[in-house]
C-alpha cells in the first residue's frame, strides 16, 4: 500500500517538485520590530508558506570568537520563526551572523588565526542546534573592505571551508540532516574582485545570495535606480556596470555556478532630493528625500511606504533598464513593483539561476494595510512569477460565529486532528487557531499515521 506522508496530506511536496531547483530566501531582521504602529514586525509576521527559506538577522561575533545574539528578544523571535516548521514542514530557517561591532565587521578579529575560526564554528553549530535552525548565513560585508587586511580574502575561502567540513563532520557524527551554509555577498565588481575567491567559495556554499541592489542611492549626485535590471542610457564610466544583469554576468564569469546564484529582490526604493527642476532618471540632486515614517532612516523607504507616496505622485517607466521611479514635488525614488519583478523573474530564469533572495520581508506591505493589494504584494508576486503552485489553504475557520469547527482547536495543543464529519479533510491547530485541509483527490485522512493515505 502506498503511503502519503505529512507534506503530501498538506499538498505542498509533490507540487513543489518541479520547481525543485528553485529556491525563494527571505531575509527578514530583528530591528524591524522597532518600527512604530503597523510598520512593526517580528517573527510572528511570517507567512510559513510564503518562502522556501528565512534568514533571520542578525546575529553577530563576540569577544571571545563565539556567535552570540544582538537583540534581548532574539530568542523568543527564534522560537517563533523555528515553530512556523510545525505549519510548513518543508521551511528552512537560517540564522544570519555579520553587522558591526564598533564600526568594524566581528568577521575581521575572528577569522585571522585557525584556532579562533575553529572557536566560532564550535559555538556556531552548538548555537544554532539549540535554537533549532536549518543552516548558517554569512553577512560580512566585505572581506578586504572597510579595515579589514587584504589577506581575509583568502582567510573568508578557509573559514568556508572549514565550515562546511565541520557541518559534514557533525551530520555524520551526530546522523542529524547537515546544516546549510550559505552567504550573502556584493555585486560591485571592485568589491567582488577584492573579496572572493568565487570558484572556491562556490564549492562550499549551498547558495549565494548576490545583492543586487542599492547601485544608486542618495550618495550620487544624480538620480538612479536602487537595482535597475540593465545599464542605462544616463550611465558612464564605472555606472555601466551598475546593474543586475552586470553583477551577476561577473559572478558567472568568474566560475559561480548559476544554480548557486541567487538573485537579490530589493522591497524598498532608495530616495533622492531633486536640486533642480529636472525630475527625470539622471536629473541633479542633492541628499535624500525625508525619512519615512516608519522606517525613520533617511535614503530609503519600505515598499509600504512607497504605496502612499505613488498615488499622488507621477509614476515613470524607465525601458531600458526594466524599472520604474515615481516623483512628487523634490522628492525622487526609484523603486520594485509587480511588472519590474515580472522583468526581473523573466531574466532570472533565461540565465538559470538558482532562484532569488528577498530584501527584506519587513519591508513589504506585510500585513497588507497599506498598499490594498493584500499582504506581501510583492513577494507573493515574486512567488508566483517564479512558478510555485498556490500556498495551501489554511485560512482560520471564522471566530465571529458559534459554528463548532471555528472552536475545534480551541484548548487542543498544536497538531493534527481528524475531521469525523468529512474523512478527506482533517484539522490542522496552530496557536488556538483551526485550519482545514484537504487531502489529494483519492485519498482520506488517517489518524493513526497523522497522514492522507489510500481509503
Amino acid at each position: 500500500m502506498v503511503k502519503l506522508s505529512l507534506l503530501t496530506a498538506l499538498g505542498v511536496l509533490l507540487t513543489l517538485h518541479f520547481v525543485s531547483s528553485s529556491k525563494l530566501v527571505c531575509h527578514l531582521t530583528n530591528w524591524a520590530q522597532y518600527r512604530p504602529g503597523n510598520g512593526k514586525f517580528t517573527a510572528g509576521n511570517v507567512d510559513p508558506f510564503l518562502c522556501t527559506h528565512v534568514i533571520y538577522g542578525l546575529a553577530t561575533i563576540n569577544s571571545f570568537n563565539q556567535i552570540t545574539n544582538t537583540e534581548w528578544n532574539d530568542e523568543e523571535h527564534f522560537r517563533s520563526l523555528n515553530h512556523l516548521k510545525n505549519v510548513n514542514p518543508i521551511l528552512q530557517t537560517l540564522l544570519s551572523v555579520g553587522g558591526a561591532v564598533n564600526g568594524l565587521s566581528p568577521f575581521i578579529s575572528m577569522v585571522g588565526l585557525p584556532e579562533s575560526r575553529a572557536m566560532f564554528i564550535k559555538s556556531a553549530i552548538s548555537y544554532l542546534r539549540a535554537h533549532n535552525f536549518d543552516g548558517l548565513n554569512l553577512a560580512w560585508e566585505y572581506p578586504g573592505h572597510n579595515g579589514s587586511p587584504p589577506e581575509d580574502k583568502q582567510r573568508f575561502t578557509a573559514l568556508i571551508k572549514e565550515l562546511d567540513q565541520a557541518f559534514v563532520d557533525e551530520a555524520r557524527d551526530t546522523r542529524k540532516t547537515q546544516l546549510l551554509l550559505t552567504a550573502n555577498v556584493g555585486a560591485f565588481r571592485p568589491t567582488i574582485d577584492r573579496a572572493y575567491e568565487v570558484e572556491e567559495i562556490a564549492l562550499h556554499l549551498d547558495f549565494i545570495n548576490v545583492m543586487t541592489y542599492d547601485f544608486h542611492g542618495h550618495w550620487d549626485p544624480t538620480t538612479g535606480h536602487n537595482s535597475p535590471l540593465f545599464q542605462g542610457a544616463v550611465d558612464s564610466g564605472s555606472y555601466i556596470y551598475h546593474n543586475v544583469n552586470s553583477s551577476i554576468s561577473y559572478w558567472l564569469a568568474n566560475g559561480a555556478p548559476a544554480e548557486k546564484l541567487l538573485f537579490g529582490f530589493p522591497t524598498y526604493g532608495r530616495t533622492y532630493r531633486l536640486s533642480s527642476s529636472s525630475n527625470s532618471l539622471g536629473a541633479p540632486a542633492n541628499g535624500p528625500a525625508d525619512a519615512g515614517p516608519y522606517t525613520r532612516t533617511a535614503g530609503f523607504w519600505a515598499y509600504y511606504e512607497i504605496c502612499g507616496f505613488v498615488g499622488s505622485a507621477a509614476a515613470e517607466w524607465i525601458p531600458d533598464q526594466s524599472v520604474p521611479y515615481a516623483t512628487y514635488g523634490s522628492a525622487w525614488v526609484g523603486y520594485d513593483d509587480r511588472r519590474s519583478v515580472a522583468a526581473k523573474v523573466q531574466w532570472m530564469n533565461e540565465n538559470n539561476l538558482g532562484g532569488a533572495h528577498v530584501w527584506t520581508l519587513d519591508m513589504d506591505d506585510f500585513d497588507g494595510t497599506f498598499c490594498s493589494e493584500g499582504p506581501y504584494p510583492l513577494v507573493n508576486h515574486l512567488r508566483n512569477s517564479m512558478g510555485f503552485p498556490p500556498k495551501p489553504t489554511t485560512t482560520p475557520a471564522p471566530t465571529t460565529t458559534l459554528d463548532p469547527v471555528a472552536f475545534f482547536c480551541k484548548g487542543r495543543p498544536n497538531g493534527l486532528y481528524e475531521n469525523v464529519a468529512d474523512k478527506t479533510t482533517y484539522f490542522q491547530c496552530f496557536q488556538g487557531n483551526t485550519y482545514l485541509h484537504r487531502c489529494q483527490p483519492g485519498l482520506v485522512y488517517w489518524d493513526s499515521c497523522k497522514c492522507c493515505n489510500w481509503a
